[in-house]
């Protein structure tokens, strides 16, 4: 006979789900996380963004470093300013892109140690 994959029981250890709903933040912020997640699934953004993460760079230059048109990137760097991943510095008429800070990096850092263990 197959073992099932699922608990059909009631609750057996109460005290600690009831810890463990004490600690989780609420289903909110477990949505915002999964669409800040969600901009690291494409590989895309994550080139721009780990580009981004070794030096400042306008629309132009990221187009070429990319292979893709400026509208893509800048519709790339829009999505990704919208979560606060990116930011941008104006020099006349050229804007500047970099990372927002140092937790984006980490993440982008933190994926490739990942996958290279």
């Amino acid at each position: 006979m197959e073992e099932r994959a699922y608990c059909d029981c009631d609750v057996i250890h109460e005290e600690i789900v009831r810890a463990v709903k004490k600690e989780v933040p609420p289903m909110e912020e477990y949505l915002l996380v999964s669409d800040l997640f969600k901009m690291f699934g494409d590989p895309s953004r994550m080139r721009l963004m780990h580009a981004l993460s070794i030096h400042e760079m306008c629309v132009c230059d990221l187009a070429v470093f990319l292979g893709i048109t400026k509208s893509a990137v800048s519709h790339q760097l829009k999505s990704l300013r919208l979560l606060n991943l990116v930011k941008y510095r104006k020099e006349g008429q050229v804007a500047f892109y970099s990372l927002a800070d140092d937790h984006v990096e980490a993440i982008i850092n933190i994926g490739f140690e990942h996958i290279r263990e």
